[in-house]
């Protein structure tokens, strides 16, 4: 009986000096918890690479040089965050419109100015914001429309934007012009109906109206902007796990000053224009 009782102690014993399990996942490392957000972790469309898809043609200063080496601002943060996800970026070409349209993506983000509204989030994931934007508006010289210099002097004039654009919202729920806006499939289409005396003034974002006056559209001037209402965000597909490294990513970014010197390199140029009231 004794010998009975020494071994329960024993045993005792030896279970309250035992280690106690981990309820954290190991790493493959065996240092701690697996970073969900490291490269081998992340579930991407193609392993291995970030597929970031835009729109073609895409403007500068959003875009600058070839399919295959982005730069401009939205080249530079898209390729900013994969170099923080540490992965290579692979550019792909997706229409505007159907970068927020629901269904599966054959992409892992766009980045193509789509402005952040409750309406297309019933359908995408959107990113944190990156940049907060303000609308122009374009018009050729020596018309009516050009002397405008607030937002009551716009509405009697034919007006022109992208469909699916908030700029074409802007338009109707803030201009809200006597006659009925002209809706184009693509900015350039907007633009050769500018051009061509078909509409007297176009809407787009501030930096595409300003490299449109100044590359695009002969004898034009920027009437003026709206203040910044919006923010642009990457388009995701919905309840994709990948919007939160991305963020993680952004969040670095505007704590290290990344996005703002971004936005001095390729934007500041095409800011400094007077604010419609």
């Amino acid at each position: 009986m004794r010998k009975l009782l020494v071994l329960i102690a024993s045993l005792v014993l030896f279970a309250g000096c035992a280690e106690e399990p981990s309820n954290q996942p190991s790493s493959s490392g065996g240092g701690g918890a697996k970073d969900p957000c490291a490269a081998k972790s992340l579930s991407t469309v193609a392993e291995g690479k970030l597929t970031v898809a835009t729109d073609k043609p895409a403007f500068p200063p959003w875009f600058q040089g070839s399919l295959k080496a982005r730069s401009g601002y939205e080249g530079e943060v898209a390729t900013e965050v994969a170099k923080r996800l540490k992965l290579p970026i692979e550019w792909v070409v997706e229409p505007f419109n159907k970068a927020y349209a629901p269904g599966p993506k054959d992409w892992d983000f766009d980045i193509n100015q789509v402005t952040i509204t409750e309406e297309r989030e019933r359908a995408i994931d959107f990113s944190d914001g990156y940049y907060d934007n303000s609308q122009g508006v374009l018009a050729l010289k020596e018309t009516p429309v050009a002397e405008a210099k607030s937002i009551s002097d716009l509405k009697d004039h034919q007006f022109g934007a992208q469909v699916g654009t908030t700029s074409l919202a802007f338009i109707s729920s803030t201009i809200q012009p006597s006659a009925e806006v002209k809706v184009f499939d693509t900015t350039n289409d907007a633009v050769s109906a500018l051009k061509n005396s078909q509409i007297d003034a176009l809407v787009t974002d501030v930096p595409t109206t300003v490299y449109l006056r100044d590359l695009v559209v002969k004898n034009s001037l920027v009437i003026g902007q709206y203040a910044p209402t919006e923010q642009f965000g990457m388009v995701f597909e919905e309840d994709n796990p990948l919007v939160e490294c991305v963020n993680e990513a952004l969040e670095e970014m505007k704590s290290d000053g990344t996005l703002e010197k971004l936005e001095q390199k390729f934007l500041q140029d095409y800011l400094q224009i007077p604010t419609l009231e």
